[in-house]
């Protein structure tokens, strides 16, 4: 009689973009049965949020990786993080946004019967690993789904992120994501 093959824990990422997210899909989808779960009402204005969705759903089709594509919210955003105007980026308002998009792909995770959840986050260049798994969790043990903790940055997948956006035409942004990030770049930084 064959030995049955044991199934690889389910994995619902959260995606912020292709650039960050790339290296960590091509990683998880070879070890766990993987969906990717893109939910980010932060992006402003409406079409740069498309270009992103665009090219998180284009990686997923070509390596044929489910992904859910949760609801825009830009008005759950805004009474989450919007309201906190006077801070810096990595400050309270980045916290605040940060946990919004956690809490809700945890959610998403417990409800569908993944066996964990974590985030692309802690690879953006912008992004402290150390604060987006702290986040990650606190809201996994809150909602009651492990949270991978893990810096995506390291290990060589930042020079494996870039050789994919090279090679597959990835469209790079150039600020995080927010109004507030938006308008940083405007001014220069």
């Amino acid at each position: 009689m064959p030995l049955l093959k044991e199934k690889p824990p389910r994995l619902l990422l959260h995606a912020c973009c292709a650039p960050c997210s790339v290296a960590v899909i091509d990683e998880l989808r070879r070890s766990r049965d993987l969906t990717v779960f893109f939910y980010n009402p932060n992006i402003h204005p409406l079409a740069e949020y498309l270009k992103r969705k665009a090219e998180v759903v284009r990686v997923c089709r070509e390596w044929v990786v489910p992904m859910v594509d949760w609801d825009y919210e830009t008005e759950k955003w805004e009474r989450e993080a919007g309201g906190i105007t006077q801070e810096k980026e990595g400050g309270p308002r980045c916290s605040a946004c940060i946990r919004l998009r956690l809490a809700t792909a945890a959610t998403y995770a417990l409800e569908h019967g993944f066996d964990s959840f974590a985030t692309s986050l802690s690879s953006g260049r912008q992004k402290k690993s150390v604060v987006v798994n702290a986040i990650g969790r606190a809201v996994g043990s809150a909602v009651g789904v492990p949270f991978l903790d893990e810096d995506w940055k390291k290990g060589g997948r930042m020079e494996k992120a870039l050789d994919y956006i090279e090679k597959m035409a990835i469209y790079r942004q150039e600020y995080c994501g927010c109004r507030f990030s938006r308008e940083k770049t405007r001014k220069g930084k």
